[in-house]
């Protein structure tokens, strides 16, 4: 279908998760939105570091991408995106303005995985709420064209993910972030991955919110916030599932901090 409306539209809006931004992009939409004006839109990045934000900026608009960090939830960037798509869309709208056409709207399709807030950016930029919104993947089950302006409409498509992971450890980054569905995955085993992640990039974070020292293994440090946070069954024993939720919940929140995955020249290099 998105392939289908690509002939329809000016504009491609990608938006992808700030904290994984790399993994969190479609490989297919490249050869699906060839010869389209695009923008890039880092989401959520209120949960990202903010020296890592920067460093991705540089980086895709050293690829030539028109590119932006975004909060859809705050609002934070939003104002800033019609200046964006004047300036993605500039060689179109002098080319309708040559052949006299006037007061075209540029055509924009919305496109991203599962949960990096498409339908929240959506509502966001048109200040209303005129798409569904949630905190899980597949909430936008088809497409909607939205106008937003005199300027410019909005295609809204589903969360799309590709078959197949050629890197395992992007999947796993996707698993952290809540864009593959919590139901297929062993919560436990995630937890503890998350864990190995985070004591690499910032072991500080796990410390000072649960206020416990790491041990030699994951697993061994996911039993400490088990006993620091009281997950306990009715036998007495840990409730290992609920601290891998609540270690998972915490990092997705923002309640670890301000927590980037994916580090624009180590990613890239």
């Amino acid at each position: 279908m998105m392939q289908e409306n690509m002939k329809l539209i000016d504009l491609v809006i990608e938006l992808v998760d700030a904290r994984v931004p790399s993994a969190s992009r479609n490989p297919d939409i490249d050869e699906l939105a060839k010869g389209k004006s695009r923008i890039l839109l880092l989401n959520k990045s209120d949960l990202a570091n903010a020296a890592c934000n920067k460093a991705w900026l540089q980086f895709y608009r050293q690829k030539g991408l028109h590119v932006l960090e975004i909060n859809s939830k705050t609002g934070a960037g939003i104002r800033l995106i019609n200046q964006l798509v004047q300036e993605a869309c500039a060689e179109k709208i002098a080319r309708d303005k040559k052949r006299g056409i006037v007061n075209r709207p540029v055509r924009a399709m919305v496109v991203g995985i599962p949960n990096v807030g498409k339908s929240t950016f959506i509502n966001s930029f048109s200040g209303k709420a005129c798409t569904k919104t949630g905190n899980k993947p597949g909430v936008t089950k088809g497409q909607q064209w939205i106008r937003l302006s005199k300027t410019l409409e909005l295609l809204d498509t589903p969360g799309i993910l590709w078959p197949k992971f050629e890197d395992q450890r992007a999947g796993m980054r996707l698993a952290f972030i809540g864009s593959i569905n919590d139901e297929i995955i062993i919560m436990e085993d995630l937890a503890c991955d998350l864990l190995d992640c985070l004591k690499d990039v910032c072991p500080s974070a796990v410390e000072k919110r649960y206020q416990i020292q790491w041990k030699d293994t994951a697993a061994e440090t996911l039993q400490e916030i088990a006993r620091c946070r009281g997950c306990m069954l009715k036998n007495e024993g840990l409730d290992m599932k609920k601290a891998a939720d609540i270690l998972t919940d915490d990092f997705r929140s923002g309640r670890l901090g301000r927590i980037s995955l994916e580090v624009a020249k180590q990613e890239n290099e």
